[in-house]
């Protein structure tokens, strides 16, 4: 009794324990050290000529001018303009493709009958359609926005598919038993057991949004308004200074690691008994 209460107790132990999953500190440890590890790596492959210095700019000067754009008011500017493009593009994904993804996940008729359309549709870029929504639309908001929803709801839609189908059967059985219409069965089983499944869909969607937006901007230039995308079009094709437009590239991966950040904080709020379920308590 006493062996079985021990190993019982150490495999209890979680993260803190000496075989458990390693603490958010540790993780980003971990992480930081892979970084620097990465820019001592190649900033002495610059010093010592391994890479030209005329095609890759030193890693300590692109970093120094990554601070020196936080001063920078239009440029600052541009990174509140790929945001809300991002937000209002994600908020929409999320309105219309959770929806459509518990319909088609709870009516097998309804998928089979729409598959051919979607199946079609989600190989085409949305950057192949940036023309065609230019002209319907115009450029700005608007059209960031709508290429973001048609690329990123993808993730979502499938996701919230998958987390339909992944339903106990019996579960949804015994709620129309007991007199839950299939509506109601939905909302109370459905939707709960596919939150974790959303959850990833929409951390998913988000990286595409912001992708797509900045690659819109890059496309498109000022045309379509401020943004980083548009930003680093502009020093591509004005002053060329190529540590410029690896800074911006740094503040969009940046903005990223930020963005997703935040999703999965509140996924962990949100979702706090999938996750303590999984022992993922920190």
């Amino acid at each position: 009794m006493t062996s079985v209460t021990s190993v019982t107790s150490t495999a209890a132990a979680g993260p803190s324990g000496g075989g458990g999953r390693p603490s958010w500190i540790g993780r980003w440890a971990r992480g930081a050290t892979g970084i620097v590890v990465f820019l001592l790596l190649a900033e002495a492959a610059g010093r010592l000529g391994i890479i030209s210095r005329a095609a890759l700019p030193l890693a300590s000067s692109v970093l120094w001018r990554t601070v020196l754009l936080a001063g920078d008011g239009r440029f600052i500017a541009d990174v509140g303009a790929t945001v809300e493009a991002w937000a209002v593009g994600l908020a929409i994904t999320v309105a219309v493709g959770v929806p459509l993804g518990v319909l088609l996940g709870s009516l097998p008729g309804v998928r089979v009958a729409t598959k051919a359309i979607v199946e079609f549709l989600r190989p085409i870029p949305s950057v192949a359609l940036i023309l065609l929504v230019s002209l319907l639309l115009g450029p700005g908001l608007r059209m960031s926005a709508t290429l973001i929803v048609y690329g990123a709801i993808w993730p979502v839609l499938y996701n919230t598919m998958a987390g339909i189908d992944d339903v106990d059967p019996l579960a949804m059985e015994t709620h129309r038993a007991f007199g839950f219409s299939r509506l109601q069965a939905v909302w109370v089983v459905s939707l709960p057991s596919a939150a974790p499944y959303i959850g990833t869909g929409i951390r998913l969607a988000s990286a595409v949004a912001l992708i797509l937006d900045i690659a819109t901007g890059y496309i498109t230039g000022a045309i379509n308004g401020p943004g980083i995308g548009a930003y680093i079009s502009q020093e591509s094709t004005g002053s060329n200074d190529l540590t410029v437009i690896l800074a911006a590239t740094v503040w969009a991966g940046l903005l990223g690691l930020v963005l997703d950040l935040l999703l999965t904080m509140l996924q962990r709020r949100l979702l706090r008994w999938h996750h303590v379920r999984l022992g993922e308590t920190e």
